[in-house]
């Protein structure tokens, strides 16, 4: 059989209720989650549209006819 029809969790022994392995499934989906958070899976990037840094202004050039490139787009 393979990887994909073998099922992924499997009672061994005991008569596990349906509300024991959703609370197992629970646990494990969350500690996974956590898992891959610390690793850096959870990180998202921010958009280049969402990027509220776009929004600051760049410095003004500083000396002698500095007020003509002030307003010229580089």
């Amino acid at each position: 059989m393979s990887a994909e029809g073998r099922p992924f969790l499997q009672v061994v022994r005991g008569d596990a209720t349906p509300e024991e392995i959703a609370a197992l499934v629970a646990v494990l989906s969350a500690r996974a989650a956590a898992a891959s958070a610390a690793a850096g899976g959870g990180t998202r990037r921010t958009s280049a549209w969402a990027d509220r840094s776009r929004m600051v202004r760049t410095p003004l050039p500083h000396g002698p006819g500095a007020w003509r490139h002030s307003a010229l787009p580089r």
